[in-house]
């Protein structure tokens, strides 16, 4: 096999197909790749219309709710909350941000959400064992599509106390922004979690139900959590 150069390798691979120059050339009777179809052919017959997303059922601007000590800026932007096998039971938590003076999707609003693990720890919580810098546990950030949807997967928090005799029920705390709207700061909590009812800052309108998802390779809890934002005054 002959040695080539750098310079030699660029001209036979660049020009030596197309215009015979070099050992790497076309056969004689080479022809042109066939297409498969045009792109608009495809197009027709194959999308389907979709319908433009409902309204969520109650429809007024999402409460908000306490932001909690444990809030961390930077996180990555990333379609999982928690790390690679974090231990605990799967959720799969989607919906889409609203605006409520147009009643429409708000594309590209960014979802700051963060959690406590299963064991109802906080990767920020010890004082004497930060985390690491740029190193973010059970907390991610995610932006909405041209539907104004999103969705992530992460693992149930644990409920944790806050007093001798007083814990805080599973919650997941979101931070929402989007131009023209006014930043919400609220968490996300779970229908049948025995402590909804002694909490002293839950709200009964960001409580969610869970409904089980069976698949070959086990099982997820899913829920949705619609966001309807107030415009900014």
């Amino acid at each position: 096999m002959p040695h080539y150069g750098r310079r030699d390798f660029i001209r036979t691979t660049s020009l030596g197909l197309a215009a015979g120059i070099g050992p790497l050339t076309l056969a004689a009777d080479a022809q042109p790749t066939e297409p498969s179809g045009k792109a608009e052919d495809f197009l027709a017959a194959n999308v389907v219309e979709i319908a433009p997303p409902a309204l969520p059922a109650t429809f007024k601007p999402t409460e908000d709710n306490i932001l909690g000590p444990y809030h961390r800026r930077g996180a990555p932007y990333r379609g999982k909350i928690t790390p690679p096998m974090e231990p605990g039971e799967v959720l799969v938590i989607r919906g889409r941000v609203w605006g409520f003076d147009t009643k429409q999707p708000l594309a590209g609003a960014t979802l700051d959400v963060w959690q406590a693990n299963a064991e109802g720890r906080y990767d920020n919580d010890d004082p004497r064992n930060p985390p690491k810098k740029g190193v973010f546990h059970n907390r991610a950030r995610l932006t909405t599509d041209e539907s104004g949807y999103y969705e992530y997967e992460t693992i149930k928090p644990g409920r944790y106390k806050i007093g001798p005799d007083k814990w805080r029920p599973a919650h997941i705390h979101y931070m929402v922004t989007a131009p023209g709207y006014k930043t919400l700061v609220t968490q996300l909590y779970f229908e049948g979690d025995p402590e909804n009812a002694r909490d002293q800052f839950i709200k009964p309108s960001l409580i969610i139900p869970l409904a089980p998802v069976k698949l070959r390779q086990g099982q997820f809890q899913l829920g949705t959590f619609d966001i309807v934002l107030a415009r900014m005054s």
